[in-house]
């Protein structure tokens, strides 16, 4: 456990301890059967060193257990407040006059989380084509944005000082976020990657690993709330971020070619059928369905995806300042007509 995989060591015994006791009917006997066995398990590990690493492991998943049947009986409601940021943000949608029959809706949903005013037809298109996970917040605006702040922010430099403002700025408002869209499973899971990072960033001595970061966000957001096991937005989203990690850097390398277009295509097909290798079985328990179209859906929709919420960001942004140019309006606008047009198209196939 000294080593640098410790803490992978220590995540998939708690997370399957957490998972093991979200099993149960009830949290009150698995409650009392945990409680006996953890002091029982914390002897074995000290006691003697050939038993150390057995026990070790079941004394984690005792206490994953443990974790989940205590918050299970404390049964605090946790439901999020009205947001007047998104509120404001919302607003500011709607009065930028962005054209397109849908793109406001679209942008809402994309930015804010808030689905109310998309039209049936236009959620069914997303459903159909396998896109319904672009309308979701996770990861994926999150990061998106994230990535926007650090770049606007690279002008203050790289010394110590500078790295230090960069990751407190960004950590911020990505936690700002995160909880103004109502703190979603896969949002907070994404705000630990950020957070994780940016610490370890301000220490390069350290060694970091994405398996790592990984399996330090898993064991936080289930010490936090054991809850989210049983969410299917947690279970996609880390699954999809088990593909990345685990799969995708060695089918990225299939491909001989450095650099191009070609090489740029095959990265995001090969993240996601990454993704679809650990999330489809779920998906279909869940959902009982599977986007046939996935990979053309995701080589079109994602690179849109990923222009349109910077876009939108800055064009709302001048917006708000009164110094927004029409023809950035316009642009924001038929890049999310786009995106509709073609999410249309692979639904009607």
């Amino acid at each position: 456990m000294k080593n640098k995989s410790g803490i992978i060591l220590v995540s998939l015994p708690f997370a399957a301890g957490v998972a093991a006791a979200a099993l149960i009917d009830g949290p009150y006997p698995g409650a009392i059967i945990c409680a006996c066995a953890v002091p029982l398990l914390v002897f074995l590990c000290f006691k003697d060193n050939k038993r150390r690493p057995a026990a070790m492991y079941s004394l984690f998943f005792a206490l994953g257990a443990l974790c989940w049947c205590t918050d299970a009986m404390s049964n605090v409601p946790r439901t999020p407040a009205p947001s007047p940021a998104m509120d404001y943000l919302c607003g500011r949608i709607d009065g930028a006059g962005i054209p397109g029959e849908h793109s406001a809706a679209i942008l809402k949903a994309l930015l804010t989380g808030r689905r109310s005013a998309l039209e049936r037809s236009v959620i069914e298109i997303f459903r159909r084509s396998g896109a319904s996970h672009i309308l979701a917040l996770s990861g994926l605006h999150l990061g998106v944005l994230y990535l926007l702040v650090r770049r606007l922010l690279s002008p203050l430099g790289n010394s110590l000082p500078a790295r230090i403002v960069k990751s407190v700025l960004t950590v911020g408002f990505s936690a700002f976020y995160a909880f103004a869209t109502g703190a979603s499973p896969s949002i907070i899971r994404a705000l630990l990657f950020i957070v994780i990072n940016e610490v370890g960033s301000l220490f390069p001595g350290r060694e970091r690993t994405p398996l790592g970061t990984f399996c330090a966000a898993l064991t936080i957001q289930l010490v936090l709330r054991p809850a989210y096991i049983a969410s299917a937005g947690f279970q996609l989203s880390y699954l999809a971020m088990t593909g990345i990690t685990v799969v995708y850097p060695y089918m990225e390398k299939w491909y001989p070619g450095k650099r191009g277009p070609l090489k740029r295509i095959w990265q995001c097909a090969a993240l996601s059928i990454s993704c679809q290798l650990f999330t489809a079985p779920v998906a279909w328990a869940h959902f009982h369905t599977f986007p046939k179209y996935f990979l053309i859906t995701n080589l079109l929709a994602m690179p849109l995806t990923e222009l349109i919420i910077p876009l939108a960001a800055g064009s709302l942004l001048l917006d708000a300042a009164g110094i927004c140019p029409p023809v950035l309006i316009r642009a924001c606008g038929m890049t999310v007509q786009c995106l509709e047009f073609c999410l249309e198209t692979i639904a009607s196939i």
